[in-house]
């Protein structure tokens, strides 16, 4: 799988979550090397360990796994020959311990987890080896038990220490007159005892150190100096004990490798697997069905970084359709169902469980490439455009079958219309390939070849043109629109110039040539008063018409009659409209706004642009306006022959007056 597109889709960002539910360096080496997978039955399994041990998890008890301590360094040296000291062997034993609870606590749990409790069936306790360090060890230390004869030389020792002890308090009451003070205390292995400098010559002895100030001098008093050696040679022959007994049990220890280093792994897996139980149970995820051909079905998904209050997502790719054409405003979600759609691709093949509902079906994929974000780069000299032509280099080489690739924004970073036709290009190679493809576009020539062209499909993120607020809610079947205009209105803009773009927008719908041409004598009065006042400049344009300060025509300055086709400024909305039937006796215009028949009292209503400036010719046909592409293509059929079962569905007029 290609890095770059997990880290856009963000995939890194749950590694970095898995890894946090990890509770050992070995699992956590587990989550960074493992890499998604296309083969079915190596996925298979991974969603079947995830599966169990997240049901395990559900029962609410809390599984003995083992954080490894010490074991790393230790695993380190096996097999070298190195004598262990008590601390590393107290690190092994209390894992062995570990070993054997974990292998207590899976079989116990075969009927909730059959497979992966069959996989501590493969651990070794090494039973001989763990009672043997036991035996020896206690707190780190060495204990009595570990060989008599370390129990006899420790006997021997404490004697010795008896009778220092005893000589020493004996001495300090012959030489009080010169000590600092009544005390004993060791100095370099020796007992010694604190004499006044200048009374150093009456306590005969060996100094081994002095104070700071060099008043006080610490002596080894020659009645102690035989004892003390006789407590030396018993302290080196512990030591020689002590390191037999080391290197008994480092040995061992170097017998059971192969068992040691089995069982790390088999800890480490065990912890690598809960960890993928416990972040799929942070978002109730389920395993999705597995479907052989390369296809992705998301039910009610949800995109596990926005947390459980994110929108459902539904999507479907790859059965009907291989592309999928994604359009509506921005901030309105298509960028994140492009995430989406990648990560749980990527998560699937990891075998991670994941947000989504029941008859989620997901095919595996040999690639997923996803062009997200601009991709500018200051230190490799990538403009916007470079880095999706990179980009689509690396899709087009990689596209196959088994290919997934989202592209965000196609077209964008580079003159329209070149940019249009290069994306038309690329989704026509794409199609030919059978890769999935799902793609985010502004672009109303890409919505067109996506309705005219088979195994495309146009989808489009609703939007709420009320209350201005995207849905986050994806429909298939329909291309949206981008609501600029609306966005535009939300965030504040001054509503005579989006008026006027409005008025732009309308004058060149479906980039028709001949609007130009429409325009001209519209503005010409305009820019004829602007050559009187400032001078002519070729190349300036401005609309034209009686209007008040909003840049609104003043409700009752026009004088005919509202006509069909005409353009109009609905008071009560704030925004134009186009006129789909003329006013009745009671004055009611039904007007088009956004897709939808509203009637307004004519009161309501100024002419904003009259039909014959918008449309070429008296013989314009207005279905292309007032009607969709589906119905104008079923009504020429019926023109032409009676098609059984073929009907055609309007929308009923608004019948509240406005």
């Amino acid at each position: 799988m290609n890095e770059t597109s997990m880290t856009r889709l963000e995939f890194d960002k749950i590694k970095n979550q898995l890894m946090d539910f990890t509770v050992s360096p070995h699992g956590a080496r587990l989550v960074a090397k493992h890499n998604p997978s296309a083969n079915e039955s190596t996925v298979r399994a991974w969603l079947n360990e995830t599966k169990e041990a997240a049901q395990l998890l559900a029962t609410g008890a809390s599984v003995p796994l083992s954080a490894m301590e010490g074991i790393e360094p230790f695993m380190q040296l096996l097999g070298k020959g190195r004598i262990y000291n008590e601390q590393e062997l107290q690190f092994l034993a209390s894992w062995l311990a570990a070993v054997a609870q974990m292998r207590r606590y899976m079989d116990s749990k075969q009927m909730i987890a059959p497979t992966i409790s069959a996989y501590a069936d493969s651990m070794h306790d090494c039973a001989n080896l763990r009672d043997e360090l036991d035996r020896c060890l206690r707190y780190g230390q060495i204990t009595d038990q570990a060989s008599v004869y370390l129990a006899d030389i420790r006997r021997h020792l404490a004697a010795a220490e008896d009778r220092i002890e005893r000589r020493l308090n004996q001495t300090m009451s012959k030489y009080k007159n010169a000590l600092q003070e009544q005390i004993v205390s060791k100095r370099n292995g020796h007992y010694v005892i604190p004499v006044k400098r200048e009374l150093r010559k009456q306590v005969p002895g060996t100094v081994w150190d002095e104070s700071a100030s060099g008043q006080t001098l610490f002596v080894e008093p020659v009645d102690v100096a035989e004892l003390q050696a006789e407590w030396q040679m018993w302290k080196a022959e512990e030591e020689r004990e002590r390191t037999v007994i080391l290197s008994g049990l480092s040995d061992l220890a170097e017998e059971h490798a192969s068992e040691l280093h089995w069982n790390v792994e088999a800890m480490a897996a065990f912890d690598f697997i809960f960890a993928r139980g416990k972040l799929s149970r942070t978002w109730d995820g389920r395993a999705p069905k597995l479907a052989a051909q390369p296809v992705i079905k998301l039910v009610q998904a949800k995109h596990p970084l926005l947390g459980a209050t994110s929108m459902p997502l539904n999507v479907e790719i790859g059965r009907g359709w291989k592309q999928l054409i994604i359009t509506g405003p921005n901030t309105g979600g298509k960028t994140i169902t492009l995430k989406t759609i990648g990560l749980f691709a990527l998560m699937t093949q990891y075998g991670l469980l994941i947000p989504a509902a029941e008859g989620t079906e997901l095919g595996l994929f040999t690639h997923i490439l996803a062009d997200v974000g601009d991709g500018q780069s200051i230190e490799q000299s990538l403009s916007t455009f470079s880095a999706h032509m990179a980009n689509l280099k690396e899709m087009l080489d990689a596209a196959g079958e088994r290919s997934l690739l989202l592209l965000d924004e196609l077209a964008a970073g580079t003159d329209p219309g070149e940019g249009i036709a290069l994306s038309i290009a690329v989704l026509e190679e794409l199609l030919g390939r059978g890769s999935l493809v799902a793609a985010t576009t502004h672009f109303n020539e890409i919505k067109r070849f996506a309705a005219s062209t088979d195994g495309c499909e146009n989808a489009r993120m609703a939007f709420d043109p009320q209350t201005l607020r995207p849905l986050y809610r994806l429909e298939i079947g329909e291309a949206g629109d981008s609501y600029a205009f609306a966005i535009a209105r939300r965030f504040g803009l001054p509503e005579r110039v989006i008026a006027r773009a409005e008025a732009r927008a309308l004058l060149t719908k479906g980039d028709r040539p001949e609007s130009n041409a429409a325009i001209e004598p519209y503005v010409g009065a305009n820019m004829q008063r602007k050559s009187r006042d400032r001078g002519s400049q070729p190349g300036e344009m401005k609309l034209a018409q009686a209007t008040n300060d909003d840049g609104i025509q003043a409700e009752g300055t026009s004088k005919r009659a509202f006509q069909v086709g005409d353009c109009v400024w609905i008071y009560p909305l704030k925004r134009t409209g186009i006129v789909f039937r003329a006013a009745d006796e009671r004055g009611e215009v039904l007007v088009q706004v956004q897709k939808q028949k509203l009637t307004f009292n004519r009161k309501r209503l100024s002419l904003y642009i009259p039909s014959d400036q918008l449309y070429p010719g008296d013989d314009y046909d207005m279905d292309i306006v007032f009607e969709s592409k589906a119905n104008r293509k079923a009504r020429n059929q019926m023109k032409r022959k009676y098609v059984p079962g073929l009907t055609i569905e309007t929308p009923g007029d608004d019948p509240s007056s406005r």
